[in-house]
């Protein structure tokens, strides 16, 4: 419990100092980022009724002028690859993505690993008692934490059969998604016994993939407390101890974004 408010406390200390940095200086020193982001290509894993992730060429090449010139387009569903559900995904009337506060997606994250049981099973739900479990080795998740659940899928990524289930696309290969999950009713603890900013997993959605009714994303964005799906590289952080920036595009309106998202590990003594 100790160890784990005393790196906090110096997380606080460190950003106090940022306002008084010179040029050249690095906010953040004696660790390393991690990026939890999976790059988007053709090969970027969608909703199955989703569109996928298209970039397209305008110009590649030199001009009449003789220099080199490169630009894309691209087009895709807001809802894919790594990125942010905002609370208007299944909140009438909740924030869009735009009206996120900076405060929300930034700051301390605790990561609770459940890949051991959810490598067993694909429809695993991640219960009151995982979260019980984690409070009695690292103490009580800190008020305005960002929880990260790892499960272990991120392993299969970029391959549709073993991360999302089912390699099908349209609406009848919903009902044959197969990855875990966070139970509603952790999720309602979460939200009535905690204070959280921000929730966030290494597979395609907070709820699993069995749901039909998407229960823990309307008790979490009802809250409105944001969600990161289709997260990486959650194996690399500590349970306590990262800081997170999750910056999504910022979409007037959007229910949701690509999102960039990287943690800072310090180093550990």
């Amino acid at each position: 419990m100790k160890a784990s408010f005393d790196r906090i406390s110096t997380w606080l200390f460190a950003l106090t100092g940022i306002s008084r940095l010179y040029a050249g200086e690095a906010p953040f020193a004696g660790g390393q980022w991690i990026d939890l982001t999976h790059e988007f290509s053709a090969e970027t894993l969608y909703w199955p009724t989703a569109e996928k992730f298209t970039l397209e060429s305008e110009f590649h090449g030199h001009t009449p002028k003789g220099y080199f010139y490169a630009a894309n387009r691209y087009r895709a569903s807001e809802h894919g690859g790594t990125h942010i559900d905002a609370p208007i995904h299944f909140a009438e009337g909740g924030n869009p993505v735009d009206q996120l506060a900076i405060d929300q997606l930034t700051g301390a994250a605790i990561v609770v690993d459940v890949s051991a049981v959810a490598g067993k099973d694909a429809d695993y739900l991640i219960t009151i008692t995982d979260l019980k479990s984690w409070e009695e080795k690292h103490g009580q998740i800190p008020s305005a934490a960002m929880v990260l659940f790892h499960t272990g899928f991120a392993r299969h990524w970029p391959t549709a059969k073993k991360y999302l289930g089912t390699d099908e696309k349209g609406p009848d290969a919903v009902a044959k998604l197969h990855f875990p999950g966070l139970h509603p009713d952790a999720a309602r603890w979460l939200v009535s016994e905690r204070t959280i900013k921000a929730v966030g997993l290494d597979t395609a959605s907070i709820d699993y993939g069995q749901s039909t009714i998407f229960e823990s994303h309307r008790v979490l964005l009802g809250k409105n407390i944001p969600a990161f799906e289709n997260l990486d590289a959650l194996d690399k952080l500590p349970a306590t101890g990262a800081y997170v920036v999750a910056l999504p595009m910022k979409i007037k309106g959007g229910s949701g974004g690509p999102l960039r998202i990287v943690a800072w590990v310090g180093e550990r003594r």
